[in-house]
């Protein structure tokens, strides 16, 4: 089952521009199946006439048997079944089988770029993406190389990020180094914050915790789940807030209390 999805967030929410809603309604945005049939049933009631009937036309390029196949996983949510069940589509009597976080969309955009080099350097990244317009660089946060990744997680504009957040190509790896940077903003680091498949790995956790531009509040939970080494070296870091120092350094003295 996927975790959340920041880019379909952004759809719900009603916060995405014509020029994004239109990519998606075509078919070439959304990273995996389960976030592109929820876009594409938001966008079939789009107040414009054009993203409605680009929405529509993707609808119908989705084969029938991949789409029933896939409305079989226990994971689809009730809403979606209704929503294909209202269109006469049902999912197929067969035993679900649970695809991982790394299932593709059930159709993709007419114009479909082809996919990135995830080896391709930092130097070559940038160059790309100088060139590339609004559009393309959203493309690229889902679909493009780690680099690419590592360039647009800290683009100003929030979708952009979102759909960063969003690639089904993020790793583990991207997901610590990208905690660790203090030059995300508070949004960012509550989405990573707030996806429990992340931060299970004990590395985001205190990633997070010491990052100055984690929200306070969440900073002091992680806190609670930091070994007593990381605890102490917490309760003296001057880059951390001092309200999450003072803190630190008093569950440092109790848990010494503790042992006496």
């Amino acid at each position: 089952m996927i975790g959340p999805t920041p880019l379909l967030d952004f759809f719900k929410r009603g916060e995405v521009d014509r020029e994004t809603r239109m990519l998606a309604a075509e078919g070439a945005l959304a990273p995996r199946a389960m976030e592109q049939l929820a876009i594409l049933a938001l966008l079939v009631d789009d107040a414009d006439r054009e993203i409605r009937d680009a929405a529509e036309e993707t609808l119908r390029r989705i084969p029938a048997e991949s789409l029933k196949a896939f409305l079989a996983r226990s994971d689809v949510p009730i809403g979606l079944r209704e929503f294909f069940g209202d269109r006469g589509v049902f999912p197929d009597e067969i035993p679900t089988i649970e695809l991982d976080e790394e299932d593709a969309p059930l159709v993709v955009g007419v114009e479909e770029a082809n996919g990135a080099d995830d080896d391709e350097d930092k130097a070559t990244a940038t160059q790309k993406l100088a060139k590339m317009g609004f559009s393309e660089r959203l493309k690229a946060a889902v679909k493009g190389s780690r680099e690419m990744r590592a360039i647009l997680i800290r683009d100003p504009n929030k979708m952009i990020s979102a759909a960063v957040l969003s690639s089904p190509k993020l790793s583990e790896p991207e997901i610590e180094a990208f905690s660790r940077m203090a030059s995300l903003s508070e949004e960012v680091l509550r989405v990573i914050g707030s996806n429990r498949a992340w931060t299970k790995s004990y590395k985001v956790t205190l990633a997070l915790t010491k990052n100055p531009k984690t929200p306070l509040a969440m900073a002091l939970t992680f806190m609670g789940r930091l070994n007593s080494r990381d605890l102490a070296q917490l309760s003296i870091d001057r880059n951390v807030p001092e309200g999450l120092r003072i803190a630190a350094r008093k569950k440092v003295v109790a848990n010494q209390s503790g042992k006496d």
